[in-house]
């Protein structure tokens, strides 16, 4: 990673340390690691200093550590990660301001509590506030990683026929995927028919019919940024049903990605979205209307109608609004979204949307 890019990252983080009266956080998470390190192994810990920024490793990562982190100091570590913390932090006299993240567990926060025999501050959204929006590079990332989820679809949709099942489709398009030189961002839903009631359905026996319907949702990590795509599809002979909620699903996105612009509330964009299904009289889903995209695939800011705050530019978010009929039929349709300041560009436009066909 370039130093110039982690640099400006530690600065704006920096900040934040100094307005909090910290003189180091501990970094715990593993996609706040990689944030502030550029490194993309496990197992590891940060601490940004005022000065300088360590990452703490064993012997697996030290090569690959070596050839990712851009401008950090690298300890090898040989014992439990708290007590190689701990000594580090006492030997640069840390431990009396010092934080660590509240996604630590209880039992390894007890455990540095125990060793640097100190008060430790936990603290939250240090690093995420800054995550939420992305820089040049993270969003070039991203559009890739839907680029290639495009491809992968695409070159997916020769295998579908009749007989066909949801475990098979789904190992296809990871096979696809895989052979586009890119990985998983994580495990692809793909449910047939009735089975696209529940959201997270999990692919199983269940055969593709001669007229059915078929959710997949799926995303791709390329250079370890995800994309978060789900596309619906119509084999054969769709029902009326099935085209009057695919309609009502299309347009709530469309009315939502309309509202999309630097300023404009969370909650109205949720809003949005779902006053078009009240209009059609479909039942409303229960989880978010979307939520921010990057080196996670759910994190900062959540779009729902609960949520404080409003949109920045630079972020990026999946939009998918849904309709869930139990025993019946399931339609969402997502996208990833660019927040800009005077509106919004959707970075999987390259994605198929619905296809008609016949097996």
């Amino acid at each position: 990673m370039d130093s110039r890019i982690v640099k400006n990252r530690i600065r704006k983080i920096r900040r934040q340390l100094k307005k909090q009266l910290l003189d180091c956080l501990i970094v715990t998470k593993p996609a706040n690691v990689t944030y502030v390190t550029g490194f993309g192994g496990d197992d590891s810990w940060a601490i940004i200093t005022r000065r300088s920024v360590y990452l703490l490793t064993d012997s697996r990562y030290i090569e690959q550590a070596e050839n990712q982190c851009a401008g950090c100091k690298i300890i090898q570590r040989t014992g439990p990660m708290t007590k190689a913390v701990a000594t580090l932090m006492k030997r640069l006299k840390l431990s009396q301001s010092a934080a660590v993240e509240k996604s630590i567990s209880l039992a390894a926060y007890d455990a540095l509590k125990k060793q640097l025999k100190a008060r430790l501050k936990t603290v939250g959204n240090i690093i995420e506030a800054v995550r939420s929006c992305k820089d040049p590079n993270e969003i070039a990332a991203i559009k890739k990683a839907a680029l290639i989820a495009a491809k992968a679809l695409e070159q997916t949709v020769p295998y579908l026929k009749r007989g066909i099942s949801e475990n098979e489709l789904a190992g296809m398009l990871d096979f696809q995927i895989r052979k586009l030189e890119a990985s998983n961002s994580f495990d692809t839903i793909v449910a047939f028919g009735s089975n696209a009631s529940r959201p997270h359905h999990q692919p199983g026996t269940r055969k593709l019919r001669k007229n059915d319907s078929i959710l997949i949702d799926f995303g791709v990590k390329y250079k370890g940024y995800s994309c978060d795509l789900t596309r619906c599809f119509a084999v054969g002979r769709p029902t009326a049903l099935y085209k009057k909620v695919y309609e009502a699903v299309r347009h709530a996105q469309a009315a939502a990605i309309k509202m999309i612009m630097a300023g404009v509330k969370f909650s109205k964009i949720d809003a949005a979205a779902k006053e078009v299904l009240r209009k059609h009289d479909l039942p409303l889903y229960g989880h978010g209307t979307g939520h921010g995209l990057g080196l996670e695939v759910h994190e900062e800011p959540a779009v729902s109608g609960e949520a404080k705050g409003k949109l920045q530019a630079g972020m990026v978010l999946t939009i998918e609004p849904a309709v869930y009929i139990p025993g019946k039929l399931g339609v969402r349709i997502e996208d990833d979204v660019l927040v800009t300041q005077n509106g919004c560009k959707i970075l999987s436009c390259d994605c198929p949307q619905l296809h008609l066909f016949s097996t």
